[in-house]
């Protein structure tokens, strides 16, 4: 089906900030009241999960940007740079350092999910694995992120666009699951047959 569609760069459409700037180690404070998210606690489909997100206290006196609904974290480090939006955090949170935190501009014609779905297809992410630097470690600057051009078909398409993606997101949950479980099936079935009583010597000798 062919869109209608409007192309704006990220920066046009999205505020994007650093992760909040921790010295040194996240330090993991019993009773803390911040949760901080780290690479360890997103993934592309799975959004965060928040059960193994680490508590601290934040030193600094500066107000940190908080981590909102509907908020996006992007990966800018690692071998595979991706974005995830967030639901509403269940705790005052921030981001580690390895992502840039992205709020979307009031007046954009944009869809935050939506937003967070485009970045995660191919052709940017092609524009992304070109743009990255690094030797050791590639990352993405700030520049190159906010430079990325996105198409905006309208509203009803963008949240067409996501419930496909939902729906496709679903589907493929479902199907991993029927995987494992036919998987474990099988292990059962191996388990009973290695189990299972050999043949007598007197029927080997037959």
């Amino acid at each position: 089906m062919l869109i209608d569609v409007l192309f704006e760069d990220l920066a046009s459409l999205a505020v994007v900030r650093a992760g909040y700037p921790f010295r040194g180690a996240i330090s993991d404070v019993r009773g803390g009241t911040v949760g901080v998210v780290q690479m360890k606690d997103v993934a592309p489909t799975g959004g965060v999960d928040w059960s193994g997100v680490i508590k601290t206290d934040l030193a600094g006196r500066s107000t940190p940007d908080w981590l909102e609904s509907d908020d996006i974290l992007f990966v800018s480090r690692g071998n595979r740079f991706f974005a995830v939006c967030l639901d509403t955090p269940p705790l005052p949170a921030v981001c580690s350092p390895h992502f840039f935190h992205l709020r979307v501009r009031l007046a954009a014609q944009v869809l935050p999910r939506f937003l967070a779905w485009q970045i995660n297809q191919p052709p940017l992410q092609r524009k992304l694995q070109a743009a990255a630097e690094g030797s050791s470690q590639l990352s993405i600057r700030r520049p190159e992120l906010e430079a990325l051009p996105i198409s905006l078909p309208t509203f009803e398409d963008q949240e067409r666009i996501v419930r496909l993606a939902d729906t496709a997101s679903r589907e493929r949950s479902l199907l991993q699951a029927l995987i494992r479980n036919r998987e474990q099936h099988l292990e059962a079935i191996a388990v009973l047959l290695s189990q299972a009583d050999g043949p007598t010597e007197q029927q080997a000798q037959n």
